[in-house]
């Protein structure tokens, strides 16, 4: 007997190996996210905005395709277009897909082809569709908040960020607080500062707001980055609630300095633990008007913890606005952006082009939204672990499953792994 497959011996039992089963894929929730972009045709609707100047008579993959295989490659952890190449063969892929993937370079040329003039528009109907699902809605928290990228080449407007201290892409993102629905997401240079652009494009995602919905109440939650005098300027325009952060000056060290002196006192003298809160009128001589100020003093036994908020709103006192209202952002807009960065792998942006990154930005945000929709499905299932599941549990408790396919002159059978643990949730899913 050969011994040229074997790999070790368990005793005197000799473990093998070879490459004789059925074609299998690890990746067999595939079939989920297409029974999820049939109902829902959330590609569909971005490849009809997607820029297509190819010869018809030479098209091989449609658009549609492609922004499939690249999203589903996404969700199922393939983050590059290289990955083509460990997924050329699969057989659920070619099935979902119709066909043979697209190469490589054909998905390197697809995030290539796009210019500014594209992504402006693929950037409207992102808020277009957003705007069109606020139907019944009487309330529209919408979080904004940034993060770092930092780049590791020589792409186009990589910049170095005194702030974060590295070169960097700067993205920043409109989220809804109560979906978690992106808005829009937007990439920027590198030295951009947090508030860099988006007072003007928040005015016209308000305008298309209130284009459609204008009876809709909107509250805007942000940190300190983007508290400035443009904002307050918009906030009184467009009647807005708002809780944005303030950084910590002078003026507002002066305001609070009898307050932080008793919450010390209190911790120094009796060693406890306080919060105080306190509220006052405040305006920075770049604003238009005064706007209300609170405060939290903080003794933690660490030194003073303060943190301050503007806020105009109704009815709220400091307290029930920092804790009730402003900190939930962390979950809301935070949290929601690991997924894109870390899950959605919005953090590599290896293009050499600024607007062909844009575009993986738009990319990552898509598998993002698809996400969404998954954990909407689970919300109507009766499993309530799965309920409370990020992205990256997602994908490796329920998409990553192993299955094969069989075809009949009538009939796609897609079998399941016998071992699957999750058999029961992807059965729900499937049927819903």
């Amino acid at each position: 007997m050969s011994t040229k497959d074997t790999v070790f011996y368990r005793g005197n039992t000799a473990v093998n190996f070879d490459f004789s089963a059925e074609d299998i894929s690890s990746d067999g929730a595939i079939l989920l996210l297409e029974k999820l972009e049939r109902k829902h045709q959330l590609i569909k609707y971005f490849s009809s905005v997607m820029p297509d100047e190819r010869d018809p008579f030479r098209i091989m993959h449609s658009m549609e395709k492609l922004l499939k295989q690249r999203i589903y490659s996404l969700m199922l952890g393939y983050e590059d277009a290289n990955d083509v190449e460990y997924l050329k063969s699969d057989p659920l892929f070619q099935d979902i897909l119709d066909g043979e993937l697209a190469s490589q370079p054909t998905i390197s040329r697809l995030e290539n082809s796009v210019d500014k003039h594209s992504v402006f528009n693929l950037c409207n109907a992102w808020v277009d569709r957003y705007v069109g699902t606020l139907e019944g809605r009487e309330k529209v928290v919408i979080d904004i908040d940034a993060t770092d990228d930092p780049t590791h080449g020589n792409q186009q407007l990589s910049m170095f960020n005194g702030y974060y201290g590295h070169f960097m892409y700067n993205e920043l993102f409109f989220h809804d607080g109560e979906t978690g629905q992106i808005i829009v997401p937007v990439l920027r240079p590198g030295n951009s500062h947090s508030n860099k652009w988006y007072v003007s494009i928040l005015k016209r995602i308000l305008k298309k707001i209130k284009e459609k919905h204008p009876e809709i109440k909107i509250v805007i939650r942000a940190d300190s980055g983007f508290s400035g005098s443009s904002f307050y300027k918009l906030a009184d325009n467009f009647n807005l609630q708002f809780a944005i952060g303030q950084a910590s000056n002078e003026v507002l060290k002066r305001r609070t300095a009898r307050a932080s002196k008793a919450v010390t006192h209190l911790f120094v003298s009796q060693n406890q633990k306080h919060q105080h809160f306190m509220s006052f009128e405040y305006q920075a001589k770049s604003w238009h008007a005064p706007q209300q100020c609170y405060s939290k003093i903080e003794s933690t036994g660490k030194g003073l913890n303060i943190r301050h908020i503007i806020s105009n709103m109704d009815e709220k006192d400091a307290r029930e606005i920092y804790f009730g209202f402003y900190v939930k952002r962390g979950d809301a807009s935070e949290n929601r952006i690991k997924e894109v960065k870390n899950m959605c792998f919005s953090d590599r942006l290896s293009n050499h082009g600024f607007w062909a990154n844009f575009i993986r930005l738009i990319f990552s945000s898509l598998a993002y939204e698809m996400f969404l929709l998954v954990k909407q499905a689970i919300r109507k299932t009766r499993n309530e672990a799965a309920k409370k599941w990020q992205i990256d549990t997602i994908r490796i408790s329920l998409l990553k499953v192993g299955a094969t396919i069989k075809k009949t002159k009538r009939r796609i059978y897609y079998k399941f792994s016998k071992a699957f643990a999750q058999q029961e949730l992807l059965s729900q899913l499937m049927l819903q």
